[in-house]
């Protein structure tokens, strides 16, 4: 390892533990050594919870303290910690991957047809501009509280951030290289194929890393509304008891899916664009 990226690492380390240490006891601190001091409501554990806490009800939820055996535990929960993570990961990956899919589609096509651009694009403008957290509601009542309407929730939101790059992308094609291969004999579909899309690509991977967080906001908000499993239930469900803890622990393996799904599509991003520099490096 470099010596540069070990120092990068260490400085990591130490505002790790530096954040944790004064998370951990920065408020009983601030109480003992200065009681008339102003402190923010944001470090009281009742508001925030202590790391400590935090791990506590994760092994609680995870059914990790062996107070009733694993299975026992896995059993008599049917939203316990472990198939509420799965339930929202599986829901946010298949939102993203339709929303990524149907946006990119319809990008290229309107990014390559000036006329469909025309006819579809007050429609897709008007659209847009709908809060898509207000369509929750509608979407819950069409397709229920199952897993179903997660999916379409997180659809919605990753379809316009998608296809809006990918359109962009499409229209901002060299149109000399598209002329060199019309002149070549290329058709439509191996133009498309062999210029546009290589071409569009830093556009649509531009806007599928925010997508994976957009996806995963639309199947949490989705859950917060309406929802029989999930890690949105599990915070509605904490909230409820003022369970800090438990909230904090939902929401770090939140953080987790997304930094996972983030991954798969950086690596996939790496792969697909490998003939870049910046990427050609890391392969």
């Amino acid at each position: 390892m470099p010596k540069s990226r070990i120092v990068i690492v260490l400085w990591q380390l130490a505002i790790l533990a530096a954040v944790l240490v004064i998370w951990q006891w920065g408020f009983d601190w601030s109480k003992a050594l200065l009681p008339k001091a102003y402190v923010p409501k944001i470090l009281d554990p009742y508001f925030v919870a202590k790391p400590s806490l935090i791990w506590q009800s994760f092994l609680r939820l995870g059914c990790l303290d062996d107070s009733g055996g694993f299975a026992a535990c896995i059993k008599g929960n049917d939203n316990n910690l472990w198939l509420a993570t799965l339930i929202t990961l599986k829901n946010t990956w298949w939102g993203f991957l339709f929303g990524s899919a149907s946006g990119i589609a319809a990008g290229l096509i309107l990014g390559r047809s000036d006329f469909l651009a025309r006819v579809f694009g007050p429609y897709i403008v008007a659209f847009n501009s709908i809060p898509r957290i207000a369509l929750v509601p509608l979407v819950i009542l069409i397709f229920g509280l199952g897993d179903l309407s997660k999916i379409a929730t997180a659809w919605l939101v990753v379809f316009f951030v998608v296809f809006f790059n990918t359109f962009e992308g499409a229209r901002a094609v060299d149109r000399d290289q598209i002329a060199a291969a019309r002149l070549m004999g290329a058709s439509e579909f191996i133009v498309l194929r062999t210029v546009v899309v290589p071409s569009a690509l830093a556009w649509v991977f531009a806007s599928l890393l925010p997508a994976v967080s957009f996806a995963l906001i639309g199947v949490i908000v989705g859950e917060f509304i309406g929802a029989e499993r999930g890690l949105g239930k599990l915070i509605i469900e904490a909230e409820a008891r003022a369970n800090a803890s438990e909230m904090m622990v939902a929401i770090f393996i939140m953080m987790f899916v997304g930094i996972l799904l983030a991954v798969v599509v950086r690596s996939l991003q790496s792969y697909l664009l490998r003939w870049q520099p910046q990427f050609e490096r890391s392969m």
